[in-house]
């Protein structure tokens, strides 16, 4: 059935937003409605980074589980990356949510303060396989949310890092950077604007608020978002760092990095135009499409100031499911398939990222992927700092995109300093926390 229901990303664009406007699920309810008459139940999955790297890879695990469930059909839906968290947004507004979804956990806090989710503790206290899932991963999920429910199981955990052209590191006599200092020295050295080559490239589209804020936390080694009710957003060492990192641009990144988003910083380090970028270990996938073995390496992001990694806590994607669906019994048992050692061994291998269930951790091709042993360094040295943003500020993601993403390009173009767009994003946050606090005072 899935083959029958499977769509490209830009037909499921078209048709998640025909739902939308229409205000109805159209064949989906027709189906639910019949169910008791063929036996059969459709259940529809929202993943929220389809693409041709992944769609696949969620396709054949679909068609095991079907395979493995004759009653239950999934329909699969594929949001593009960018754009996926403003579509959950609409389908919540609208009441017209998939049964179940791929969901960031940073996206937990404010589903469930909207009441969109439905939690999952019952369903995971019952289930055999609870004590092969990454306890911390679990614990932060509930830890985040306001009234500490469970209202998703992680099913892969990823980690920011550097990903380098190590053959153009080689072939400049250059050791891959450990040091801040030997970052920016590198960006400088492997910069060949006659040969169309670049150090670095940083992401001044779409989604870049992300990344830039967890290099500047890996820089200056802070490991709290607030201290005494003030942000540390806008902390000199944050000044520091930026006013050297934007003062890459243009010198020693492309000019159109002030628009460019992930597909673009993508496509210029496989092309060959790009000595370094930093993402996260879920791109190896693309980058190994492209390049040979030897031609590109995950790093970490180099130690902070303060002698010791930082990196996001709770930087995992998670199965949910919808508090709309008319079947949660069938959804759980989707979510126990892709949390199971078969399902999270093959999409996190496909994909390149850490997987949650323990079974998984111990098989051979864990200790042979050279990014994966690169996360497991960062996690497992006693003296990383896991830095916990503000997730359940129901703010944090609108100010991430309306003041960080757009602060970026404004400082980029010179339009605004950075100690101004620190300033301004600090202030920002500090209110929305106000007004968190103030929310819990009014609940008591």
């Amino acid at each position: 059935m899935f083959r029958k229901n499977l769509r490209t990303s830009v037909m499921a664009v078209i048709v998640v937003f025909g739902l939308l406007l229409t205000g109805c699920r159209g064949e989906n309810s027709v189906q639910k409605s019949n169910s008791n008459e063929n036996q059969r139940i459709k259940i529809v999955f929202w993943d929220d980074n389809t693409g041709p790297q992944r769609t696949p890879i969620w396709e054949k695990l679909i068609t095991r589980f079907e395979e493995e469930n004759p009653t239950i059909d999934v329909e699969y839906i594929g949001l593009p990356k960018d754009s996926a968290k403003a579509m959950f947004d609409a389908a919540i507004a609208s009441g017209e949510t998939p049964d179940v979804a791929s969901v960031y956990a940073s996206w937990l806090p404010e589903f469930s303060m909207r009441d969109a989710l439905l939690p999952l503790d019952t369903y995971f206290s019952k289930w055999s396989e609870k004590d092969k899932i990454n306890k911390g991963a679990i614990g932060f999920n509930k830890r985040m949310v306001s009234n500490q429910k469970l209202y998703g199981i992680p099913y892969t955990q990823n980690l920011d890092i550097l990903w380098v052209r190590s053959d153009w590191f080689k072939a400049a006599n250059l050791n891959t950077p450990e040091t801040w200092d030997e970052f920016f020295h590198a960006v400088e050295v492997l910069t060949d604007k006659t040969n169309n080559r670049y150090g670095y490239t940083i992401r001044g589209g779409a989604g870049g608020s992300f990344q830039l804020q967890r290099m500047m936390y890996a820089y200056s080694g802070i490991g709290t978002f607030f201290k005494d009710g003030k942000s540390t957003i806008n902390d000199p060492k944050h000044v520091e760092f930026l006013k050297k990192y934007f003062a890459l641009y243009q010198h020693y990144t492309p000019i159109n990095d002030i628009t460019n988003d992930y597909k673009a910083m993508i496509a210029g380090f496989d092309s060959g135009s790009i000595a370094m970028l930093q993402h996260n270990i879920g791109s190896f996938a693309e980058h190994n499409e492209s390049l040979d073995s030897g031609q590109f390496q995950a790093i970490p992001l180099p130690k902070s100031v303060k002698g010791h990694y930082v990196a996001e806590d709770g930087n995992t994607i998670g199965i949910s499911i919808f508090k709309g669906t008319k079947y949660p019994q069938e959804s759980w048992k989707f979510i126990a398939f892709i949390n199971s050692e078969e399902a999270q061994s093959f999409w996190n291998r496909s994909v390149g990222q850490i997987p949650t269930n323990l079974d998984v951790l111990n098989e051979d091709w864990i200790k042979t992927s050279p990014h994966i042993r690169t996360a497991q360094k960062v996690y497992n040295d006693p003296n990383t700092i896991l830095f916990e943003p503000p997730f359940y500020l129901s703010e944090y993601r609108t100010i991430l995109n309306t003041i960080v993403d757009t602060g970026t390009q404004s400082v980029l173009s010179g339009k605004m300093t950075v100690e101004e767009f620190l300033e301004k994003w600090a202030e920002a946050m500090e209110a929305a926390k106000e007004q968190y606090d103030n929310d819990l005072l009014s609940q008591d």
